[in-house]
């Protein structure tokens, strides 16, 4: 963890994104929270990261999502060298899509 970004103000938010128990919930909190402009860039860099980890090129990422090459660099080192965070939400929607397209008993 960077200690940089290691506050009281950041758990406080970490806190309050985890109480939030819906897609609506996020929609409401984060509309308030973030510009629509951050929440886009945010939003970008999540599905840039999915694409570099399905082996896109730079330039398909960058046709799809309309992200600059600095910030696909920027989030593919963020895979290589970060925390695993990406890997960690990843795997954890994985296991969730798989557990819901499981059949009933």
């Amino acid at each position: 963890m960077n200690k940089k970004v290691k506050s009281d103000a950041v758990d406080f938010l970490f806190d309050a994104i985890l109480c939030l128990e819906s897609r609506e919930e996020c929609y409401s909190f984060f509309e308030d929270l973030c510009t629509v402009n951050e929440l886009i860039s945010i939003s970008q860099r999540l599905e840039v990261a999915a694409m570099l980890k399905n082996h896109s090129t730079y330039l398909e990422i960058a046709e799809k999502t309309g992200a600059s090459t600095a910030t696909i660099s920027r989030v593919n080192r963020s895979l290589n060298y970060g925390n695993d965070g990406y890997d960690t939400v990843f795997g954890r929607m994985r296991r969730k899509e798989a557990s819901s397209e499981a059949p009933s008993p």
